[in-house]
């Protein structure tokens, strides 16, 4: 790609007459192109280590006397450094899938292996020892405790997973420059945006230093500035920290800027 990003906003500033909303998307967009160009540079996504392996992952839930099939056999590779977006119609799948390869849930058959670990073999505080150590969590619902100040908040799953004060405090307050939250550190919740809980629920799901990161709708109660600077932030993460980062969204715009997008329908995976 011979273009300069400055060559590029010019030329499209001289084809939307200089101004708009019209330009700055197109802007935005062929930025987007320039930086996933760049990541194309890099060794392909297939190449590198697999980190979560599911095989014909199978979940029925009971409702009365009514069994529901949620899954219906996936199988599905994650690789280290992935981006990964899982979309589909609401009841497909997805929050299934993303809970069962976190260990919040247990399949009715088949099996998930994360860095090597069947999940299948661990008894419940061995696999929640795990998950502290190997996964961090990023809801649609930010989940920080109201009467704690953000530096605290961000301290809470190291506290889980006894990790000494002085070390949990430095990790908040590196991550809490990571995610643009050091001026906040001393507010409560209610005094930051939804864009502000948002990163510091990512921040506090980093606190332990996982190499995984899954996050179920974390852009569904914002609007669309704060969903691409959330993205931005995971992006950063994944290339700063090598995480890798599962997002299950009904956002097309968020799933575009992954490096792939997993399409589930009626618990299976599309194409």
């Amino acid at each position: 790609m011979t273009n300069q990003p400055s060559d590029l906003i010019d030329e499209l500033l001289e084809v939307y007459g200089g101004d708009g909303a019209q330009a700055q998307a197109a802007i935005a967009e062929r930025v987007n192109d320039l930086r996933r160009a760049k990541r194309q540079t890099v060794a392909p996504l297939s190449d590198a280590p697999v980190v979560i392996s599911v095989r014909d992952l199978k979940k029925t839930y009971k409702v009365g006397k009514t069994k529901l099939q949620a899954l219906a056999g996936i199988d599905l590779d994650i690789h280290e450094g992935e981006i990964v977006a899982l979309t589909g119609a609401s009841g497909s799948g997805k929050s299934t899938l993303l809970q069962l390869m976190g260990g919040l849930d247990r399949p009715t058959d088949g099996s998930v292996t994360v860095h090597g670990t069947d999940l299948r073999t661990m008894h419940d505080g061995k696999l929640s020892e795990f998950r502290n150590q190997t996964i961090g969590f990023v809801f649609q619902f930010f989940y920080l405790q109201p009467f704690l100040r953000l530096a605290t908040n961000l301290e809470v799953a190291g506290m889980f997973a006894g990790t000494q004060r002085v070390v949990r405090r430095e990790r908040a307050a590196e991550l809490a420059d990571k995610v643009g939250l050091a001026d906040r550190v001393r507010h409560y919740p209610k005094e930051l945006s939804g864009g502000q809980m948002q990163r510091a629920a990512i921040a506090r799901a980093l606190l332990n230093q996982p190499k995984i990161l899954l996050a179920d709708e974390p852009t569904g109660n914002l609007d669309s500035t704060n969903s691409a600077a959330i993205i931005d932030l995971f992006e950063k993460i994944r290339d700063e920290l090598q995480t890798t980062i599962v997002i299950v969204t009904h956002d097309p715009a968020i799933a575009a800027r992954a490096d792939r997008e997993i399409k589930l329908q009626d618990g299976t995976i599309l194409g």
